[in-house]
């Protein structure tokens, strides 16, 4: 039969440990220590998945891989970087004389989700700006549905060239002095940020009839334009929601993986730090 022993002194009434319950020093340690060493992994991935991904259709993996492998990645990071910040939180927590096994072994858990929760909020309020630009540099070369979903700008940059399409002339029939003015092009922009997934029927009706009088497209191919480049829009827009779907699903499996990691990480180093004997 195997005897497991915690050398702690217990305390001859039964009484509580003059210690507190909740080691804070210890705590902080393993947050900084996980979100540290999260930022150094992301940076790791960030510079892989860049060197993997390339905007040329026959290199590189695919957007959808790309997309999967850096889920993937993101819960690997979690794991391993919580799992490490975790251990330091119970490797470093005092010593709770008196208390029960099974206590203790809450507590160490409960110290390694502590740790866990310290270095999301660290990498939530410090180092999010970071994480955009790393993810938005990615993501420009893993589809434009993705960088649509990375950051603001793409969407603006993209909503301008819908309008140079839109506005592009047919120089075979087009007259002189039908020439599409800056403000054309800044209406034509504004009815599309109105309607990125859905146009009103006057709305359509008008930037067709402005199409047409600005490029010297007939109304059939003005329409026929104004379709093709809404369904574009919607189709884009779409991949966008998806990504972010995916990615908010990623993020919540890593931090369910990564405070699990923690606290199993942190029950090992409080087991090594009391000095558990195995007595057969």
């Amino acid at each position: 039969m195997v005897d497991t022993v915690i050398v702690n002194p217990a305390v001859a009434d039964g009484g509580e440990a003059p210690t507190s319950a909740v080691s804070w020093p210890a705590i902080v340690a393993g947050g900084f220590t996980a979100a540290s060493l999260s930022v150094v992994l992301f940076t790791l991935g960030a510079g892989i998945g860049l060197s993997v991904v390339s905007p040329w259709s026959d290199r590189g993996i695919s957007s959808d891989n790309a997309a999967l492998f850096s889920g993937i990645y993101l819960v690997c990071v979690a794991v391993i970087s919580s799992a490490v910040g975790g251990y330091i939180a119970g490797r470093l927590r005092v010593r709770w004389l008196g208390t029960h096994t099974d206590e203790v072994y809450f507590r160490d858990s409960a110290h390694g989700f502590l740790a866990w929760a310290v270095a999301t909020v660290i990498s939530v309020a410090f180092l999010a700006s970071a994480a955009t630009t790393i993810g938005a540099g990615a993501a420009a070369g893993a589809g434009p549905g993705a960088a649509m979903a990375g950051n603001a700008g793409a969407m603006q940059s993209r909503l301008t060239g819908y309008s140079d399409v839109l506005l592009r002339p047919n120089f075979t029939t087009k007259a002189a002095d039908a020439a599409a003015q800056p403000s054309d092009r800044q209406e034509v922009y504004r009815l599309l940020s109105k309607s990125s997934t859905t146009m009103a029927q006057s709305d359509h009706d008008y930037l067709v009839q402005l199409i047409s009088a600005r490029t010297g497209l007939s109304p059939a191919d003005a329409e026929k334009r104004v379709n093709d480049v809404t369904t574009d829009l919607k189709i884009s827009a779409d991949k966008a929601r998806k990504a972010a779907a995916h990615l908010a699903l990623w993020l919540t499996a890593s931090m369910l993986f990564g405070a699990l990691a923690a606290a199993l990480a942190a029950i090992e180093g409080g087991t090594l730090r009391d000095r558990v004997y195995v007595r057969r």
